[in-house]
């Protein structure tokens, strides 16, 4: 498929070819029939692309801020690639389009295909197909009234292609229903608008003033006086209160008319608006102060549009006690986790309009024609011509307010790999190791994929990615020959004998089973599993599997810190147990609205995080435990993040892992100490060791931190390119795996749990 993706980089904006997207539960599959260039959200987008280092450092001072502090703890090596992995990145632009359904995923019913639904959210972007969560879509009021361009599915929940044709008219003549689905698409921005009028809470003949008459202003202004609320709009550009004027709005002044207020105080008798609705976009706190100016006493004021809220107390706010509210996009649910990605409703009886009710609402408004926003399109592209509407925007060549995207119809759309290049080999011409990778998100950008080596027989064969966009990219960066949405073109490929996993939690259990069955040597990063059940599947999975010349397949997981060269270090100088260890975490807070926290889908930070350090200290003293106790502090969130491990082994050794959640960001995240006959090592962070014993201690400071990442991906394909065992045994995976859910057992019982 084609979408229009641009370069943070550069700012370059091109047409490129996407994998099409797999609808993953709880999500549907669109094609386009239009989008919607929201003009003020997307050019700022594309003019901070365009922008020199600095230019882009002054627009994300936020982002600045955490590169610095990736610097201070991680050096200057992982900053660049953390800043690279963003700046190379294909991104996509838009978020509200409409368009019918042609594939579904589990977990969604009130959705069929063939259906017609308008669309919002970052995955409503400009291209021919979209794949969108349930909640973020809705199906449009015309169903069952098929207009001139019905389509029927050709191919349904095929992978050779999806395809469409056209059915006959019945109830709405082509036009007409061509004119309905331009207007449909403005879906995202009309539920901003209505969000942002319900949060005034106006009632009847009253006024409201909308302070900025752009697309998201006029669309607030036409719903204001659609629900009998008399609207008043401003705006410092005399084109767009022209255009007002001319549609129909009785009251539009320009910002630098002389005596405004006192007009806006005429048109609602003698007493200042009601509420007023701030849909423009400015650094200035000019609209703000504005607002407080002409709202009456006990007024509301409601921000919908960015801009910065430091108004001036007096004369206005606090004198007229006014009210301060700020709407958030599209209403309740956005931005959570819960509703967005998973599907789950709030109650109507608690939360009356939530986003997904907000778009209905706008399609009803014009569907049952109680507006008419048609004369807000004042100009349409094709896909083809999509860069040059940015050029015109951004250059200001004409007026302009809605500017939609033209999909072509009809047209056969495959579900297939898209071959990027030639896969980038290194060492010998017929390589006998060829990579894919499944999920190419940050950590394996930053962590995995600068790591695969360019000396050895390695051959980058493919990229799968539940975002087209982020597979395209690493494919491009890191020399894969293709990337794809579809797990069995790296799975079922018979090129590819290696596959690394590095996807959120949840899906780790299920790619690793299928890939060994499949006879593939496997590095999947941690956790292994997140459910008992699912480990007892990968046992059998791995005693089941064989590669095509007959071996076992490797299994391993991303236990890095264990090949950390001051690791190797440690264990040279304190080679004999029993042992005493501490390993302290500083792991800081993590709100529980995080997908780390969500049980389900990361598993929590037991079992996701904390398995690293059980293994650390495996490692190090050279056996596997036996036993293991757990005790934690009760907090707030009900998550257990602050708690203290007691670790008994099998050569007598004893270990304390203290993870705290609860402690300074200013302190360093890890810190070790290993005691045994007579020799203490004390390591910081990776960075700093330190072992003292008889004699003078013995010091190594490396230049930046080093967990291991690189030496770690070296072992795995070395082991798979040398047909040798895995680099950690499958005993201490499985240990490390086990103990997690044992420290849950413990936390639940209060007992030290046996470990077998």
């Amino acid at each position: 498929m084609k979408q229009l993706t641009q370069k943070l980089k550069t700012g370059q904006m091109q047409i490129i070819d996407m994998p099409i997207p797999n609808p993953q539960p709880g999500m549907v599959l669109v094609t386009n029939l239009y989008s919607v260039i929201s003009a003020g959200t997307e050019s700022g987008k594309v003019k901070a692309a365009r922008k020199g280092y600095f230019g882009k450092a002054l627009e994300k001072p936020q982002q600045v801020k955490q590169v610095l502090d990736t610097l201070k703890t991680q050096g200057p090596l992982q900053t660049y690639r953390g800043v690279m992995k963003k700046l190379d990145a294909w991104s996509p632009l838009g978020y509200t389009c409409v368009g019918e359904i042609v594939d579904i995923g589990l977990d969604v019913h009130d959705l069929t295909v063939g259906d017609y639904v308008a669309c919002g959210g970052e995955t409503a972007s400009h291209a021919e197909v979209v794949a969108v969560p349930k909640n973020l879509c809705v199906k449009l009021p015309f169903q069952g009234q098929a207009g001139g361009r019905r389509q029927e599915l050709g191919v349904r929940r095929q992978e050779s292609g999806v395809s469409s044709q056209k059915s006959e008219v019945r109830s709405l003549d082509a036009g007409v229903f061509d004119e309905y689905l331009k207007q449909a698409a403005y879906n995202t921005l009309g539920a901003i608008a209505l969000q942002g009028i319900r949060q005034a809470d106006l009632r009847m003949g009253e006024t409201c003033a909308v302070i900025g008459l752009g697309l998201l202003g006029q669309l607030t202004a036409i719903m204001l006086e659609a629900s009998g609320v008399i609207p008043i709009g401003v705006d410092v550009n005399p084109a767009m209160v022209d255009f007002a004027r001319v549609h129909g709005l009785a009251h539009a002044f320009l910002r630098q008319d002389p005596g405004i207020e006192a007009k806006i105080r005429e048109c609602t008798g003698g007493m200042g608006c009601d509420a007023v609705i701030i849909t423009a976009g400015s650094v200035s706190v000019d609209p703000i102060n504005f607002a407080g100016a002409i709202a009456r006493k006990r007024g509301t004021v409601v921000v919908v549009g960015a801009v910065p809220t430091g108004f001036d107390r007096d004369p206005h706010f606090y004198k007229k006690e006014l009210t301060v509210r700020m709407s958030c996009s599209y209403g309740p649910g956005r931005y959570d986790p819960e509703y967005e990605e998973k599907g789950r409703d709030y109650p109507a009886g608690y939360v009356r309009w939530t986003e997904n009710r907000n778009m209905q609402a706008f399609q009803e408004l014009i569907y049952r024609k109680k507006i008419n926003i048609g004369h807000l399109t004042t100009h349409v592209f094709k896909l083809k011509e999509a860069p040059a509407a940015y050029d015109f925007i951004l250059e200001k060549t004409e007026p302009y307010v809605g500017i939609l995207i033209e999909y072509e119809q009809g047209k056969e759309l495959k579900k297939e790999r898209v071959v990027t290049g030639t896969a980038r080999t290194s060492g010998r011409a017929v390589s006998s190791v060829a990579v894919g990778f499944i999920g190419a998100g940050s950590y394996a950008q930053s962590n995995l994929l600068p790591h695969l080596p360019s000396e050895g027989a390695i051959s980058r064969k493919g990229v799968m990615d539940a975002s087209s966009t982020c597979a395209r990219s690493v494919a491009e960066r890191f020399g894969f020959a293709f990337c794809t949405a579809r797990e069995e073109d790296i799975i079922n490929n018979p090129e590819i004998n290696t596959i690394f996993i590095a996807t959120r939690h949840d899906s780790h259990a299920q790619y690793v089973i299928k890939a060994l069955k499949a006879g593939k040597n496997v590095f999947v990063e941690k956790p292994l599993c997140l459910r008992e059940d699912e480990f007892e599947e990968i046992r059998r999975a791995r005693e089941e599997a064989c590669t095509g010349d007959g071996r076992r397949p490797l299994l391993m997981v991303g236990f890095n810190r264990r090949f950390s060269p001051l690791t190797g270090i440690i264990r040279e100088k304190l080679a004999m147990p029993p042992l005493s260890m501490i390993y302290r975490v500083n792991a800081g807070f993590i709100q529980k609205d995080s997908w780390v926290q969500d049980r389900e889908v990361g598993g929590g930070r037991i079992v996701g995080e904390v398995c690293h350090f059980v293994d650390y200290l495996t490692f190090i003293n050279g056996s596997l435990p036996i036993s293991v106790y757990a005790a934690a502090i009760p907090d707030a969130q009900n998550t257990s993040d602050t708690l203290s491990i007691t670790l008994k082994y099998e050569n007598g050794s004893v270990g304390s892992i203290q993870y705290f959640a609860n402690g300074s960001k200013g302190l360093a995240k890890e810190y070790i100490e290993i005691y045994g006959h007579g020799v203490t090592a004390v390591m910081h962070d990776y960075k700093k060791l330190v072992i003292y014993g008889r004699w003078r201690p013995f010091k190594k400071t490396l230049w930046t931190q080093d967990k291991g990442q690189k030496t770690e991906v070296k072992a795995f394909l070395d082991a798979v390119r040398k047909g040798g065992a895995a680099p950690i045994p499958i005993a201490e995976i499985f240990s490390a795996t086990d103990v997690t859910f044992k420290i849950l057992e413990s936390l639940r019982t209060g007992r030290v749990i046996a470990l077998t």
